[in-house]
């Protein structure tokens, strides 16, 4: 089973911004930033101020990335966990909506130590023969790097503001939120591996069975070209080829007090 999430994430994080994004085929994705994602990631300055001063459009750049799991000899960038370009991404994440910065309310009396928690809100899209959809909130200490599940449902009964009360400080993360996302897609990962996966069986035996349906059928008829059969093929791997994508609703980085304990 393969997991896609970081193929998934740079596909949705693009078409949230308003990028066009075209997949050309499993891993290679082509992008046509916006003028706001080439400023941010594409780093000319000089150009966008030269098209101002001038009083002109521009044009954006575009990207041409590669996310298999190893490196492959294509005229492509290879964008993976721990790439300067997904760090690049991370990083802007954190200053747009998507990643909120929430204090804990606190009395306000009395000097009181607020503590990071990077929290993940995903959707897991479970893919095959029978798929489904989860939503999962996760959190992540950036001091201790402790992990817990269900992180929303256990906030609910704390009081979250955008300003710190009074005579509350915080303290700053040892682990980086970049290094936090990466962890805690590991952690998702590692639970889907660790669970039942009858329903991968079932879904890869079912390909495989339709596969060789395929290839028997296409044996047999000598008029059918090897567009149909390609077109066939990638149908059934988007219907029935076993995977799961995690993508990223929205995150944060709340500031808690020590108290606070997850089950």
């Amino acid at each position: 089973m393969k997991i896609e999430h970081l193929n998934t994430f740079i596909i949705e994080f693009f078409e949230s911004q308003g990028c066009e994004v075209k997949v050309v085929e499993e891993h290679l994705i082509d992008i046509k930033l916006n003028k706001e994602l080439d400023i941010a990631l594409m780093n000319r300055p000089f150009y966008w101020h030269y098209m101002d001063k001038l009083g002109k459009q521009g044009e954006p750049m575009s990207l041409y990335l590669y996310t298999g799991d190893k490196r492959e000899e294509l005229n492509r960038e290879w964008i993976h966990f721990g790439s300067p370009r997904l760090h690049q991404l991370f990083n802007y994440i954190q200053t747009k909506s998507k990643v909120s910065i929430l204090y804990e309310q606190t009395d306000g009396n009395s000097q009181t130590a607020l503590y990071p928690w990077l929290i993940m809100n995903c959707k897991i899209k479970i893919i095959g023969k029978q798929s489904k959809d989860i939503v999962g909130s996760y959190g992540l200490h950036l001091l201790n790097g402790m992990m817990c599940q269900n992180m929303m449902k256990q906030l609910q009964e704390r009081t979250l503001q955008r300003i710190m009360t009074d005579y509350s400080f915080t303290i700053s993360p040892i682990i980086t939120p970049t290094s936090g996302f990466h962890r805690l897609f590991h952690y998702i990962e590692n639970q889907i591996i660790q669970d039942d996966l009858t329903w991968a069986t079932k879904s890869q035996d079912a390909y495989d069975e339709e596969v060789s349906l395929i290839n028997h059928f296409y044996e047999q008829q000598s008029d059918i070209g090897i567009e149909w059969y390609n077109n066939e093929l990638e149908k059934l791997e988007e219907r029935l080829k076993p995977r799961v994508d995690v993508s990223i609703i929205n995150a944060g980085i709340f500031y808690l007090t020590n108290d606070f304990q997850p089950s």
